[in-house]
């Protein structure tokens, strides 16, 4: 917050209001300078987004320079798109859902159930199976670069108390994507909307039961297991969907190397969290001192998944683009099914 008093106090008026800046055009022979702003706050940002936009400044040797953001740093997450369509952030990496984009493929950002079982899903759903077009063509409508897709952590549930059952989920104040929520809902789940930074306190206070937001590997690293006591082991979601985009104009300002460079080290930074998710889901659930495991019964939680699919028929029924990407998910779903192991396992 600091950081973001800090940038508004400097920032020009506009029409009588502050504003945040548009990014200057650089001189012939100066260096190209980004602020991209990232969903993630910086506990968590120094994995998902860091570690690639170090290394792309430093490649670029003085040619581009790339200022990282953290959550709310500048403007708020649900703001991210607005502000990266105007030019006043030049590039963002979030979800569709939590920046609330204005496309008809934002339902499926973040965590749409049940579309993806594993990490794996992501890409070849983008890469093979033609999700990658499509988002492009969504947002090249809206002024906005779509420059790649990767997987994130699974969706599970971390609360304060025990959930063995659907049944104790009834009432449960959780802080969780737009979509998730209003899947969760169903079941009693109260959707909760917050900043990322309140989050901790907000469990702390009782504002929050819980939340399902991440993996047990998000829970460790921004704190979030400090004040939570259980994790469900059942998830919505084997990974979500997370992206980095960039305002159209701007990417066209972009010499082609430089594009290259910045494809090239996104692309390494879905790789790294492949297999730093991966690996961390499954230590911390064994060697985690934190929280405690529970589980809702295969055959109960088997409801849940037939309630997604359901859910995924009413969400095909709003626009002709969802209906391509829900059946999109099916045939996919169909044939890692029919492959079985390793693929699927029921």
């Amino acid at each position: 917050m600091t950081t973001r008093r800090k940038f508004l106090m400097t920032a020009p008026l506009a029409a009588g209001a502050a504003t945040l800046a548009a990014p200057a055009v650089h001189a012939q022979g100066a260096p190209i300078r980004w602020r991209m702003q990232t969903y993630a706050g910086a506990a968590l940002g120094e994995h998902v987004v860091k570690p690639a936009i170090d290394r792309f400044n430093a490649i670029a040797e003085g040619q581009m320079q790339i200022e990282l953001y953290y959550a709310d740093q500048l403007v708020p997450t649900s703001e991210l798109f607005r502000a990266m369509q105007n030019g006043t952030i030049d590039a963002v990496q979030s979800d569709d859902d939590s920046m609330q984009s204005p496309t008809e493929v934002t339902v499926f950002g973040g965590y749409f159930p049940f579309a993806s079982r594993y990490s794996l899903d992501v890409p070849v759903l983008f890469n093979q199976y033609g999700l990658k077009e499509i988002w492009e063509q969504e947002y090249a409508a809206v002024g906005v670069r779509h420059i790649s897709a990767g997987a994130w952590d699974p969706c599970h549930f971390a609360t304060k108390e025990p959930i063995n059952s659907l049944a104790d989920l009834e009432g449960k104040r959780v802080f969780t994507f737009p979509t998730a929520g209003r899947f969760l809902s169903q079941f009693g789940v109260v959707p909760m909307q917050l900043p990322w930074e309140d989050i901790q306190v907000a469990l702390q206070t009782g504002e929050l039961d819980g939340i399902a937001w991440s993996g047990i590997t998000e829970d460790y690293t921004v704190g979030w297991a400090d004040v939570t006591k259980y994790f469900l082991t059942n998830n919505i979601s084997g990974a979500w969907i997370g992206h980095f985009f960039a305002n159209a104009d701007r990417w066209a300002e972009v010499p082609d190397k430089l594009k290259m460079l910045m494809e090239v080290c996104f692309e390494q930074s879905h790789y790294y969290r492949q297999w730093w998710y991966w690996g961390g889901e499954a230590d911390l659930r064994v060697n985690g001192p934190k929280l405690q495991l529970t589980s809702i019964p295969d055959a109960e939680w088997a409801t849940v998944e037939e309630k997604a699919r359901a859910f995924w028929d009413e969400i095909a029924a709003e626009s002709k683009v969802k209906a391509k990407v829900v059946e999109i998910f099916k045939k996919y779903n169909d044939v890692m099914a029919k492959a079985g192991r390793p693929y699927r396992y029921s």
